[in-house]
């Protein structure tokens, strides 16, 4: 459960005098997400997302995330904005933590994509890359290859207890990845997360994009491999082809790839089920039982890696 900071009614209803909202008539912790705590609020103005900033959020990385968020919804994307304090700041302090209001966006995710539904996140991909190509401000990818590095230095000596011969098995992954990974592809903001639970859709329409805390300057290539490992899997491990092919088209349809952002998808989505499996791993192995947040089993992400591996060309995705 997405809620390691609690809040009581009484200082959520004073942090709630600074900003434009009503008065708060209800407010529950939100069950999605790994990062942030989470609440959602109904006021006499309508609802809102309440997000408190946990240890894991650079404070400075906020500036960056919420002009984000701005930029991309006059740019036409969907997205929930941040709310304005009546003193001119949006990022203010709640049980101890940086606080944001944040518009909510109508809609649900999908538990079981189909095929037309990854389409349309194929679209809101290419048009998020698009819309974001003169947003002025930058951030590091810091879960790129350095990042993973650092994750696994700290699950390494344990890796063997989720899977036998596991630190063996990603040592070479390590090798490989480093040898074969692109750096002149085309690039710019990718929202870097853009899993099922992080997009919305009102029946078959997609309704918007949320979650943009994993935001930052990489590959396009890059993100559009991350939204492969997450929207086209089985829960078997199979790759679906069709919902492969489906968004990639979708993709396409607004963004058409380099060749050389074709040729190098193989390895960029291996490195993308490195990356989940590894933040997995280390939270598998380090955060203790029994506490509010849901551990993700990092095995699902084994079984990606492991196809990606024997990929020989990225006709293999359904990409045409």
């Amino acid at each position: 459960m997405a809620v390691y900071t609690d809040v009581n009614e009484a200082e959520l209803e004073a942090f709630l005098r600074n900003y434009p909202v009503g008065d708060l008539l209800s407010y529950k912790g939100i069950a999605e997400g790994t990062e942030n705590s989470n609440f959602l609020l109904h006021t006499t103005e309508g609802s809102f997302i309440l997000t408190l900033y946990e240890k894991r959020v650079d404070k400075s990385d906020l500036p960056f995330f919420l002009g984000l968020m701005q930029h991309l919804a006059r740019k036409g994307i969907s997205c929930p904005l941040p709310v304005d304090g009546r003193d001119g700041t949006i990022i203010g302090t709640l049980a101890g933590r940086p606080a944001v209001l944040i518009t909510f966006l109508e809609g649900m995710w999908l538990r079981r994509p189909q095929a037309a539904h990854c389409r349309e996140v194929g679209k809101a991909l290419a048009e998020l890359h698009l819309a974001g190509m003169d947003f002025k401000m930058t951030r590091p990818n810091a879960l790129a290859i350095a990042g993973w590095r650092e994750l696994w230095e700290g699950a390494r000596a344990r890796a063997d207890e989720v899977e036998k011969g596991l630190a063996a098995e990603v040592d070479a992954d390590f090798v490989l990845l480093q040898k074969n990974w692109p750096t002149d592809l085309p690039s710019g903001i990718i929202h870097a997360d853009l899993f099922p639970d992080n997009v919305f859709f009102l029946g078959n329409k997609l309704s918007g994009l949320i979650d943009f805390y994993f935001a930052c300057n990489d590959m396009f290539a890059y993100d559009l491999a991350t939204c492969l490992n997450a929207w086209c899997f089985e829960k078997d491990f199979a790759f679906n082809l069709t919902k492969g092919t489906a968004l990639l088209a979708g993709y396409q349809s607004v963004r058409p790839l380099t060749d050389e952002e074709k040729a190098a998808l193989p390895v960029l989505a291996h490195g993308s089920a490195l990356r989940f499996m590894l933040t997995r791993l280390y939270d598998w192995l380090t955060i203790p039982d029994g506490g509010l947040v849901i551990k993700r089993d990092p095995t699902e992400y084994i079984r990606r890696i492991r196809f990606h591996r024997a990929i020989t060309s990225p006709r293999e995705y359904g990409l045409q």
